[in-house]
């Protein structure tokens, strides 16, 4: 007999779900998927988007390339064209989910440490885009 899990892993994610899961707005996810091929998300019966995991982790990495290592759109095409060549594809992301991950946190702990020591929390370039409704 096999370990039974105490929760079923989630196969499939709302692009609510994503949008928290990735820290990104709803048309930042659909202008993507209009720029990038493989970002192209079941729809439900009632015609909602809905993500595997597989597919959050691709988003992380367009993420990753574009708003921390600052690629073009056109740039983070090609890197991830290169990624899939190559066989890396999976591991990038894996490693972009990481290293974005680690990145929240110890943003939100600063943050937190600024707040104790009475002081504003910093503002960073993600912020300043959601302020300009980007």
């Amino acid at each position: 007999m096999g370990m039974t899990l105490p929760h079923p892993i989630q196969q499939f994610f709302s692009i609510g779900e994503v949008c928290a899961l990735t820290d990104l707005k709803p048309h930042v996810l659909r202008y993507w998927e209009s720029q990038f091929r493989f970002l192209n998300p079941a729809k439900n019966r009632s015609g909602n988007r809905v993500y595997k995991s597989r597919e959050v982790e691709l988003i992380m990495l367009v993420k990753h390339l574009l708003y921390t290592e600052k690629f073009t759109i056109e740039g983070a095409r090609q890197r991830l064209d290169h990624f899939r060549r190559t066989g890396e594809l999976k591991q990038a992301a894996r490693d972009a989910m990481r290293y974005e991950t680690v990145r929240e946190v110890r943003d939100e702990i600063a943050d937190v440490l600024a707040l104790l020591d009475g002081r504003e929390p910093a503002i960073r370039a993600d912020d300043e885009a959601d302020r300009a409704g980007a």
